[in-house]
């Protein structure tokens, strides 16, 4: 399989791409026109570079305007295109597209197209030259993949093939099954993009909002399995218009093309029978079982501070590691590790984010096929020299520089806790907390699609629609994920303010990773009561929070009570209810959040944000006063 991606997907200079483009391990690119009119090399010393860089130049694009024109204008669009077909010679490509017109002066007419097509596909023939026909979802008269198709098999010649592109199709709503019954010899090019919902015009959505595949809601797997039922065999390139992408690292966009691009074509092999799909193997998406352990990197007065809020929580120090200043603390099925130890990873991360989450493990069946898996998307593998009687743990690089490790199930991960730590299997009963439900990653907007799509590749996880969380000094985007069983969760939340308590935390850690995590509970009011009765100090909520509550939802006078006293807030909606307990923040802002579901609810509690977030920043530092 050919990968390949437009010039126009992500930002820099014709160079700065090319390099972005190579690196994230693309086979060729689609050269746009305004790209290669920017740069200041002639066409051959272009397509020398593009060479050099281990790349293919796949397709020109775009030639605008083109079929429907009369008199003057015609001759004038076939000089354009004679011109073009030189300017390809040089460059050193056979492919170039054509996009349906949109010029007020085109008529309209299948048969009239295709004879456009049929003398250009002559003079494209006479100089080695292939055009493939796109019909633009806004075209003036072809707007349709299927009126593409029809004007190219009318035209007849071997040089005019049809060029698919995902967006316009799926945009349009137009059936992607109708892809099926184009010959596959006859598809030249196909291109996709993703996008998310949005009832807007379809140009404006098209040249804005444009994402990577798996990054939207269209059903960019059925047009790419159609595709590669009617037996193309040819590249597939994205082609990405988006402000963010715009103004991102090139690399890191190149970088999440390549790891979709990869992954979808992997589904595609898995979900479509007979699909010619030349692709590496690779170990399907993983189950990922729960939460194995999360581990902080700490020191000092930082790590008394925690190991007290632990402690208040009803953790138990229950192993310490035999060669490292690594502490172990268990509660039920959670396990959190300390880690203190100069000179490693852990250390690095303190120097670099103080008090923070460094690594997470995740139970998956197999860790080596998981992390094969996450190498073959583009992960960093990772890994530190051990020491005596550790085990090697297969791992990646994650968010902000953290770790990934992945543990196998049954009694492999026992003896890592065991002999490592000579800890039990299972924790203390404690003040009855029984697994970590959710892990909040915090992040700048411009990296939530990048990390979406790094989970829902990597395993097998569902996104959630994105929800406005509201702050008192601005907006935050929030996106959850989860596993079909609901075993992992996890929270993506975009700052795009310094002034959110996202953002503060964000600028407070310099990018720590995680900024709380929630530990689950079969009764909150009895963990509550449990842990107040240990010390825990719980986030001051206002009376006027539950004076609302009251109005809003049927809750016993009782219950109203319990929840005012210990700080407990409350949403429900038509599959259950859920509760909510806060520490109050620490360090750079981190938080703990105890959690109670019951019935179907499914969601994060979202109506109580912005009441949450007030009553923390009362805790935070003074805006203005600088740091200590």
């Amino acid at each position: 399989m050919k990968t390949s991606i437009a010039t126009v997907s992500i930002s820099g200079t014709l160079p700065e791409k090319l390099d972005a483009i190579a690196a994230a391990g693309f086979d060729g690119i689609e050269i746009f026109e305004a790209d290669f009119i920017a740069d200041e090399g002639s066409p051959r010393d272009v397509g020398r570079r593009i060479r050099d860089a281990g790349l293919d130049i796949t397709l020109f694009q775009p030639f605008r305007d083109f079929e429907g024109l009369t008199g003057a204008l015609r001759a004038k669009a076939f000089d354009r295109a004679e011109r073009k077909f030189d300017l390809m010679n040089e460059l050193g490509t056979d492919l170039v597209l054509f996009c349906s017109s949109c010029h007020p002066a085109a008529l309209g007419g299948i048969d009239r197209a295709a004879d456009d097509f049929r003398e250009l596909g002559e003079r494209a023939a006479a100089k080695g030259i292939r055009v493939g026909f796109e019909a633009l979802a806004w075209g003036r008269h072809v707007n349709d993949h299927r009126d593409a198709w029809e004007i190219v098999r009318r035209a007849d010649h071997p040089n005019i093939g049809v060029i698919l592109d995902s967006f316009h199709t799926l945009a349009r709503g137009i059936d992607p099954e109708t892809i099926r019954r184009i010959p596959g010899d006859k598809i030249f090019f196909v291109q996709l993009a993703d996008a998310p919902k949005i009832e807007m015009d379809l140009l404006y959505l098209s040249r804005h909002f444009r994402n990577m595949p798996g990054e939207g809601d269209l059903d960019v797997l059925a047009f790419t399995r159609a595709v590669a039922a009617a037996g193309y065999t040819g590249p597939i390139s994205l082609e990405i218009f988006n402000d963010q992408f715009r103004g991102r690292n090139a690399r890191s966009t190149a970088k999440d093309g390549h790891r979709s691009l990869v992954a979808l074509m992997d589904e595609v092999r898995r979900t479509e029978p007979g699909a010619l799909v030349d692709l590496a193997p690779m170990p399907a998406p993983a189950p990922v079982l729960g939460t194995e352990f999360v581990e902080f990197a700490t020191r000092a007065d930082e790590a008394e501070e925690l190991r007290a809020t632990l402690s208040s929580m009803g953790f138990e120090e229950t192993g310490h590691h035999i060669a490292k200043e690594v502490s172990l603390w268990q509660q039920g099925g959670i396990r959190i590790v300390l880690n203190a130890q100069a000179g490693d990873f852990a250390a690095s991360a303190y120097n670099m984010h103080g008090t923070s989450v460094c690594d997470v493990g995740l139970g998956v069946a197999s860790a080596r096929d998981t992390a094969a898996r996450a190498v073959a998307l583009g992960s960093e593998p990772f890994a530190q020299p051990l020491v005596p009687g550790q085990f090697e743990i297969p791992a990646i690089r994650g968010l902000g520089g953290s770790v990934l490790h992945f543990l196998d199930e049954g009694e492999g991960r026992e003896k890592v806790w065991s002999q490592e730590f000579g800890a039990p299997g299972a924790g203390p009963a404690g003040t009855g907390l029984t697994r970590i439900d959710h892990l909040a990653q915090t992040m700048s907007y411009e990296a939530m699609l990048s990390w979406s799509l790094f989970y829902t590749t990597l395993f097998d996880m569902a996104r959630t629609p994105m929800v406005d969380v509201i702050d008192p000094d601005g907006l935050v985007r929030s996106q959850a994920l989860r596993t079909p069983d609901g075993q992992f969760r996890i929270t993506l939340n975009g700052a795009e303010t310094h002034r959110t308590l996202a953002g503060t935390f964000l600028g407070e850690s310099f990018g720590a990773p995680v900024q709380h995590m929630a530990f689950a509970t079969d009764d909150l009011f009895a963990t509550a009561a449990a842990m107040a009765a240990r010390g825990f100090a719980s986030l001051p909520i206002p009376g006027n929070y539950y004076d609302d509550l009251a109005a809003r939802f049927e809750i016993a006078p009782e219950d109203l009570d319990r929840m005012r006293a210990a700080n407990i807030l409350y949403d429900e909606d038509a599959q259950g209810a859920f509760l909510q307990l806060y520490s109050r923040p620490f360090g750079n802002g981190f938080f703990f959040e105890i959690v109670q579901r019951r019935g179907g609810y499914d969601g994060y509690g979202a109506p109580n944000a912005p009441f949450r977030i007030a009553a923390q920043k009362r805790f935070m530092r003074p805006k203005g006063v600088p740091r200590a």
